[in-house]
């Protein structure tokens, strides 16, 4: 048979996120924070911002970058802790060195967030999820902290798997299900799409990635430049980008 008839083996991609990290770390080292609304950062004496808040917290709309003194407005029982990135990174080298029992490819997002690429893994498990699962048991077994997996066959469908059963959740896109998860999937849910951009595809008259799919890649680069080819491909539910190791 002719090689380029032969189909290409999916890639079997794992994307990890820690569960309001700064905020977790704080309410595990810290008893009497516990189901309370917390946040890390500045204060609001300070014109400090949120760098993270308990999911306590986020109850009552408050996130990430959030001026202090409106996060206060909004709940002003809420508990404002300094971080300690020492701390924070220590607990990041420990989940990364359960990362690296499984996979030497490994990409650091960021101290609470990693793509995996688990496609020939160093305990020859055969199922992702599998291998999803034994992480996240592993995560909380030493640092008493859970963590989020999302699971498929490229960077950017993983991605989004793990933002759909948050908090301590575990999702799965099949290879079969990709096309159609995209296309009902609203734009401003898109990885990469901000409110700027969302807003203009909406003028656009594209709102979900169904919307999104019916464009021309002429059409898209013609809006949004450069840019235009990726959401092209991920209309598709296709992402060639290599799980790169830091």
């Amino acid at each position: 048979m002719c090689d380029a008839l032969t189909p290409k083996p999916w890639r079997k991609i794992i994307h990890v996120d820690m569960d309001a990290f700064y905020a977790s770390v704080e309410q595990r080292d810290n008893p009497q924070y516990r189901g309370k609304p917390l946040v890390v950062g500045g204060s609001p004496n300070q014109r400090g911002v949120v760098a993270a808040a308990s999911y306590e917290a986020r109850k009552f709309g408050i996130h990430s970058a959030m001026p202090s003194v409106t996060a206060m407005a909004k709940c002003p029982e809420l508990i404002f802790v300094r971080p300690r990135f020492d701390v924070y990174r220590a607990v990041s080298t420990q989940i990364h060195e359960i990362f690296k029992r499984y996979t030497d490819f490994v990409e650091g997002v960021a101290l609470d967030e990693a793509y995996l690429d688990v496609t020939g893994n160093k305990q020859n498990i055969p199922y992702a999820y599998t291998i999803a699962r034994y992480i996240r048991a592993e995560i909380f077994k030493q640092t008493y902290l859970t963590a989020t997996a999302g699971v498929s066959i490229n960077k950017f469908l993983a991605k989004m798997a793990s933002g759909q059963n948050k908090p301590n959740g575990l999702t799965v896109i099949l290879p079969e299900d990709a096309a159609g998860f995209v296309e009902w999937l609203a734009i401003e849910k898109f990885h990469g799409i901000g409110e700027v951009t969302a807003a203009k595809m909406h003028s656009l008259g594209i709102h979900t990635g169904a919307d999104l799919k019916q464009r021309s890649l002429s059409e898209l680069t013609q809006h949004f430049g450069k840019v235009g080819h990726h959401y092209y491909k991920i209309a598709r539910a296709e992402d060639d980008r290599s799980v790169v190791n830091f």
